[in-house]
């Protein structure tokens, strides 16, 4: 007669949690886990400016983790940990956006920096670096690098949010079908992945592979630096760069 192999730990939790919603296997489930939402705020925080506390960003975090254990199905063909990850970055990313979390200095800082950069490339007839910028303006180019960061950000989490002309009557009785795209929003997003794909290739081989391991490995900044042997501000520093690059290649 064969025997059942001992079920571990996590495995008793998940069957208390889920049978009889015990408070002890959540707080062991939630403690497991927590490792979860360190990792997603640090990708997240990269972008955000220094008034923003991270454990602010932790909390909204934390919410997202127990919303996910409240509605995670495990008879469903999906791993918790892929579940949860979609529900923490999500509730981060939506608390934010509640939030004027850009201070009023930033944003007239990032105008300044538009007009500015606008200015010297009509005059001067191609593209120009933060550090042309930050000298006309009197700022340091770290300045530059760290404004720019933190509005393209604020302009990546504002991207969803439905702009509408007046609050009137008849927008309360349209409803949007969100899993159905327009032919012309499928023609505009394919158009802006591709101008995007172009930009990016004009970045430095550096930078390429800093955003690539970002973004598409999902490394965290101290583990990239690992990857190339460089310290975690100069990675970030990088990044912050490749990013006004961006920004600024785009925007034109």
């Amino acid at each position: 007669m064969s025997q059942q192999p001992p079920q571990s730990d996590e495995q008793q939790y998940w069957e208390k949690w889920i049978s009889s919603r015990d408070i002890q296997a959540g707080d062991m489930l939630v403690k497991k886990y927590m490792p979860l939402v360190s990792y997603h705020v640090q990708r997240i925080s990269v972008g955000l400016p220094r008034n923003v506390s991270r454990e602010d960003i932790k909390s909204l975090g934390l919410m997202g983790l127990l919303d996910a254990l409240q509605k995670f199905d495990p008879t469903r063909d999906l791993k918790f940990d892929t579940y949860a990850s979609f529900r923490v970055r999500g509730a981060i990313l939506d608390g934010l956006r509640k939030e004027d979390w850009l201070p009023r200095s930033t944003r007239d800082r990032a105008k300044k920096i538009e007009a500015k950069t606008m200015e010297l490339e009509q005059t001067l007839l191609r593209h120009v670096t933060a550090e042309e910028v930050a000298a006309s303006l009197e700022m340091a180019p770290e300045e530059v690098y760290q404004t720019s960061n933190e509005h393209f950000f604020a302009n990546i989490l504002s991207m969803d949010e439905q702009l509408t002309d007046d609050d009137n009557e008849s927008q309360n009785y349209s409803i949007k079908d969100e899993k159905t795209i327009s032919p012309e929003e499928e023609l505009l997003k394919d158009e802006r992945i591709m101008e995007l794909e172009k930009t990016i290739l004009s970045l430095s081989e550096k930078e390429q592979l800093v955003l690539s391991l970002f973004y598409k490995e999902e490394l965290t900044l101290t583990e990239i630096g690992e990857v190339l042997k460089l310290s975690t501000s100069r990675i970030s520093q990088i990044h912050s760069k490749a990013i006004y690059k961006l920004r600024s290649l785009l925007s034109s």
